[in-house]
């Protein structure tokens, strides 16, 4: 299945979000029809899989027909499905500087998302925060209320990069009293609040938050959105830098091999207790890698949405 490739800066350059999402979602609607995923296609909003065992009664020969796949005839109360996006929008978010990568990739993900649920004819509202709720939208499925929250992603695209912390745990904790149906809530974030604290207490306050969806019986799928090359890999040039931490204006002058193995050493056992941790809570973990397109963000969301089913 080809990947579908966008140039993050171009996004931000081209800024409709609305058209963005609309060509990601086709190209890969008509990628699943070529490869192994194909039976998550078909007709979204009208045909699930059949599982073995059930009533053959409402099996679509037709579609038998022409896929060599049975299909069930879904009504109206199998297809609604509500969801909310939640967008991580503090500094650290903003990064690469050059193309504000992660925020880009989250936006369009996003978007991306939000046009394929619209398809489904499913409800979808949308959060963005940082050390607050920046915007809150209703969760709707009606053709007016989806153009609005694509208005809002495109507003959040031309935003500069502002000054501000992530205080996801308490935010988080906010947002989960204020979604009162069962919903899948799907967040975007590159999951740095606290990365420097002490190993025993640096995920405590946000599994709590985490936890408290899981508690309100809400499904959570949880992208990890990141930079692999340069935060994970450290796969900076050997010469000297200067790096700035974009929440707090930390600056630290190095070459790159002087810290290159604890810093990989350190990332990997912070990203690995982090999904170990998802796991516990039974929260899907996904590993969001802005270098990679989003094919692996509808892809993990189709999947998501197969075994709530």
């Amino acid at each position: 299945m080809k990947k579908q490739q966008l140039n993050l800066a171009q996004v931000r350059e081209f800024g409709n979000v609305e058209f963005l999402a609309r060509q990601l979602v086709e190209g890969f609607i008509t990628g699943l029809h070529k490869s192994p995923f194909h039976g998550f296609s078909v007709e979204f909003a009208e045909h699930r899989l059949y599982n073995t065992g059930e009533s053959t009664r409402h099996i679509d020969w037709k579609v038998y027909g022409k896929t060599e796949k049975l299909f069930v005839k879904r009504y109206e109360e199998e297809t609604n499905l509500r969801c909310v996006i939640l967008i991580d929008t503090s500094s650290s978010m903003y990064y690469p500087e050059q193309n504000y990568g992660k925020i880009t990739f989250s936006v369009m993900a996003a978007a991306s998302l939000a046009y394929m649920l619209q398809r489904q004819k499913d409800a979808v509202g949308l959060f963005t925060f940082s050390d607050a709720v920046e915007t809150q939208t209703q969760v709707r499925s009606t053709p007016s209320h989806v153009h609005k929250l694509f208005s809002n992603l495109d507003n959040l695209l031309q935003q500069p990069m502002p000054q501000r912390k992530t205080s996801a745990a308490d935010v988080i904790h906010e947002i989960a009293e204020k979604i009162n149906k069962r919903s899948l809530v799907i967040i975007f974030s590159d999951m740095f609040e606290n990365a420097g604290a002490p190993d025993s207490s640096r995920f405590e306050a946000l599994f709590s938050s985490l936890q408290h969806l899981r508690h309100n019986l809400h499904e959570v799928l949880l992208f990890h959105v990141t930079d692999k090359q340069t935060e994970e890999d450290f796969a900076f040039d050997e010469r000297p830098y200067e790096f700035i931490d974009l929440e707090t204006g930390e600056r630290v002058k190095l070459q790159p091999g002087q810290i290159r193995t604890s810093y990989q050493e350190a990332v990997k056992e912070y990203f690995h207790e982090l999904k170990m941790r998802c796991g516990q809570y039974k929260i899907d973990f996904i590993e969001a890698d802005i270098a990679k397109g989003f094919d692996q963000i509808l892809t993990s969301y189709l999947v998501k949405r197969t075994k709530m089913r």
